[in-house]
């Protein structure tokens, strides 16, 4: 029958090296085994040393990419990458209400890992108000966690008082993603918090590497895919985490400086 197989979208920008954004999505969706499709909301021009250049796209080109892609497909799940500003969002918000999306999971994109932002503070509170609401799952990375909650995360205790204050906002899941740049540690822990309130950490050894561009896709896009598979919320998690830190622990060697996480890992889903 058409559309049963599992279909999967990524609302994303275009990384042009390969490492991050739609393209990192869409090598998830392929080794998770649902199909995936993209909308594009933003290119940029970059490669192992850097962004050098962006272009975001017309909120008109965005909202016709919803309509044919939701005209034709059965979308099962979706996930959010880059985002850009505020009127991006907002189109975003609005076509995820529009549409029959299924569950959203929103990867927040505000700060890098290293603790840089990427959003102006409009673009930030519109994020806030306008898709956390809608977000079935929320996977910030330590800094985004900080900054919207305002509280300082050092501790699993900590953590959990973060993602208690994210589902407030309105997210139902959270998973707040642990530190990963002390070379001195050993583990990266994360915590999750599901939408009945119940909580649990996931620990993996931390891997001393550059080549870590796209984590961040690589989980969120994995956690929509198994949902789209119908696997459940805490376990897409765990399988998302596992997955990464494969990807992450078997190198591959691209690029001169900060290099991609290996999608081609071997792992079994």
């Amino acid at each position: 029958m058409v559309n049963q197989f599992p279909q999967v979208l990524t609302i994303a920008g275009s990384d042009c090296d390969g490492s991050a954004g739609l393209q990192a999505d869409m090598n998830t969706f392929q080794r998770c085994g649902v199909y995936g499709m993209s909308v594009l909301t933003a290119a940029v021009a970059g490669n192992s040393y850097g962004i050098f250049a962006s272009q975001p796209m017309p909120t008109e080109f965005i909202d016709k990419q919803f309509a044919v892609l939701t005209e034709d497909f059965q979308i099962n799940a979706c996930k959010t990458g880059m985002l850009t500003d505020t009127r991006t969002i907002e189109t975003v918000a609005k076509n995820y209400q529009k549409h029959d999306l299924g569950p959203l999971v929103l990867d927040p994109v505000i700060i890098t890992k290293h603790g840089d932002m990427l959003l102006e503070e409009d673009a930030f509170e519109t994020l806030k108000e306008k898709l956390i609401p809608q977000a079935t799952v929320l996977t910030p990375n330590y800094y985004e966690a900080v900054k919207l909650t305002g509280i300082q995360i050092e501790s699993t205790t900590d953590a959990l008082k973060a993602a208690q204050i994210l589902q407030e906002m309105g997210a139902k899941n959270v998973m707040v993603k642990g530190k990963h740049n002390d070379k001195q540690q050993t583990k990266v822990t994360d915590l999750v918090l599901l939408e009945d309130k119940t909580s649990f950490t996931l620990s993996e050894p931390f891997i001393n590497t550059t080549h870590i561009n796209g984590t961040g896709d690589l989980l969120s896009a994995c956690i929509a895919a198994e949902i789209a598979k119908k696997t459940s919320i805490a376990d897409a998690i765990k399988q998302a985490k596992k997955f990464v830190t494969a990807a992450i622990a078997d190198q591959l060697d691209v690029g001169h400086k900060y290099g991609p996480v290996n999608h081609l890992v071997k792992y079994s889903f």
